[in-house]
């Protein structure tokens, strides 16, 4: 199956990540993921995940917390890379990588990858999605949003970017915060071209199947 790669950045919605993650295991897609030191904070802060300090004791906490998520061992793999390891498969656009999703993407980083500035991993692996016309999804979540935050991300739509903020819907009926992590997860999934079936679609499942909208 394919590889991606997964970027986890410092702003709001470590679950989403997670969420993505554990989604492409189950489908049989290998993932390379980079967490920067802002993301793992926040990892634990929402989710209450502590990595440990090596690498290797942060990509089995991160394994193990994936199989706690999905209710069973995934099948695809997970290597979990040094945000400064500027020598990584994924960092090279030889390496065949299907695409990325940075998830959650602060504006920070949003800010750089816009202007092609390559200060760690995420950021050059999302250079060379752009470079080399893959996907790239882009769920930034900040709100409100400031001039120059709208601006980032039109330059990344205009270099091939998918943007998809992390805006939940509720034409679903959502009961529970995995229902609104699952919409947002599927949505992502569904610009890495992966089938899924995390969400209600509107006219095709029953939550919407019946529902008339009048002016």
């Amino acid at each position: 199956m394919a590889v991606f790669a997964v970027g986890i950045t410092g702003g709001s919605g470590a679950p989403y990540a997670l969420r993505l993650l554990g989604a492409l295991a189950s489908s049989g897609h290998d993932a390379h993921v980079v967490i920067s030191p802002a993301g793992e904070k926040v990892l634990q802060l929402e989710t209450g995940l502590r990595l440990g300090r090596t690498l290797r004791e942060k990509e089995d906490a991160l394994t193990r917390a994936l199989e706690l998520v999905e209710g069973r061992e995934g099948r695809g793999t997970l290597r979990l890379f040094d945000p400064m390891n500027l020598a990584a498969p994924i960092s090279s656009g030889s390496f065949p990588s299907a695409g990325m999703v940075i998830v959650p993407c602060s504006t920070g980083t949003l800010g750089r990858v816009a202007n092609g500035i390559s200060s760690n991993l995420i950021e050059r692996a999302a250079d060379v999605m752009l470079k080399e016309r893959r996907r790239l999804v882009v769920v930034p979540r900040e709100t409100p949003l400031s001039e120059i935050h709208l601006r980032n991300m039109l330059a990344l739509r205009q270099a091939g970017a998918d943007i998809l903020p992390a805006m939940p819907a509720f034409y679903h009926r959502p009961r529970t915060i995995a229902d609104m992590v699952d919409m947002i997860v599927g949505r992502i999934l569904d610009r890495l071209g992966v089938e899924n079936s995390l969400f209600y679609r509107w006219g095709k499942d029953t939550a919407a199947g019946d529902v008339q909208m009048e002016e």
